[in-house]
């Protein structure tokens, strides 16, 4: 089957596939529909998530939820403070042949030889292990002991972090958020929800979700994801609104420089294109429009945009900082 032909298949069977998905994640999953959208544009999107949210919210269910939607390899990684880069990456190790006697080194391989990774609290470990993934998330590949290894395709790091303001938590350094398509954020259920996720938790045993997509159709999704087109005068909406993010720009307002240390780079005027892209297929709209790069604006650019101590001062947030933007530039 032709990659035109395979794509053409998938598009036509992209609402089926959609519903089935959805279906299969609220199995496990109570409400939480926005998060759940982004969680599926950063796989349509070929990009790793961020998912940020106070302990209790279900920040772990939602991504094995979405793992096992998946017939893919899945491994979970417990970032704990006393966690090594070798658990991670894998390490060699000394073997002895029964025989001769004669040593040789082995290569391990660690849980981020796998398609999707769960990094669970990566925020709880020291900058040392986080930046292990570095090279995996942005190259697909890792170096142990001056060899590179490839990692399987497709791959993801769908990774779990508690709030920063919490105790026992380490800022990612900035340039590891940066490889992060999206952050959402999850939020406390509505009580309606709540309720119906208390009757559900506590009632019966609930049926596991079943996998929908393969590999080969979720690389089929991300290739027609790119096929999306993306008129010029959304990638220029996109491109002002991350412009004027960055103090000492012609775009920037002043009281947007005087509240922004640092705005976010190229990375995030892409991040904002592709995950436009993404969640117009993922409706089944033939074009990227400005209402998907405003959908998808906060969860973008929250994690590329560094909030000055003015704007902490003031209470304001990235997210705070982004709204404004949004009310700024013009469509």
């Amino acid at each position: 089957m032709t990659t035109d032909t395979a794509a053409q298949e998938a598009l036509d069977k992209l609402s089926e596939t959609r519903e089935r998905l959805l279906a299969e994640i609220r199995k496990a999953v109570v409400g939480q529909d926005e998060v759940i959208e982004q969680l599926l544009i950063s796989l349509l999107a070929r990009g790793h998530c961020l998912l940020t949210g106070i302990p209790g919210l279900g920040k772990t269910l939602l991504v094995k939820t979405v793992a096992n939607c998946l017939t893919l390899g899945f491994k979970r990684i417990q970032f704990t403070p006393d966690l090594m880069p070798a658990d991670v990456v894998g390490s060699e190790v000394v073997d002895e042949d029964a025989s001769s006697g004669k040593l040789s080194f082995r290569f391990v391989p660690g849980p981020i030889f796998s398609q999707v990774v769960l990094a669970d609290e990566i925020n709880r470990t020291p900058p040392k292990t986080q930046a292990a993934l570095l090279e995996a998330m942005e190259e697909k590949q890792v170096t142990v002991a001056g060899e590179t290894r490839s990692l399987e395709s497709p791959f993801f790091v769908l990774a779990t972090q508690n709030p920063i303001e919490l105790e026992g938590t380490y800022p990612l350094p900035e340039a590891q958020l940066d490889r992060f398509l999206l952050n959402p954020v999850i939020q406390y259920l509505p009580e309606a929800d709540e309720i119906r996720m208390v009757g559900d938790t506590t009632g019966s045993e609930r049926p596991l979700p079943e996998a929908v997509l393969s590999g080969a159709e979720i690389e089929t999704l991300q290739y027609l994801t790119r096929q999306v087109p993306a008129p010029e005068s959304v990638v220029s909406y996109a491109v002002r609104l991350v412009s004027a993010s960055r103090p000492g720009e012609a775009g920037c307002d002043p009281w947007i420089a005087e509240r922004i240390k640092w705005g976010a780079g190229s990375r995030g005027s892409q991040a904002l294109v592709l995950s436009a892209k993404a969640r117009a297929l993922l409706n089944g709209r033939p074009n990227a429009s400005r209402e998907d790069i405003r959908a998808m604006a906060k969860s973008a650019l929250r994690h590329r945009i560094l909030p000055s101590f003015l704007a902490e001062s003031e209470g304001l947030s990235s997210d705070d900082l982004i709204d404004r933007l949004l009310d700024q530039v013009s469509e």
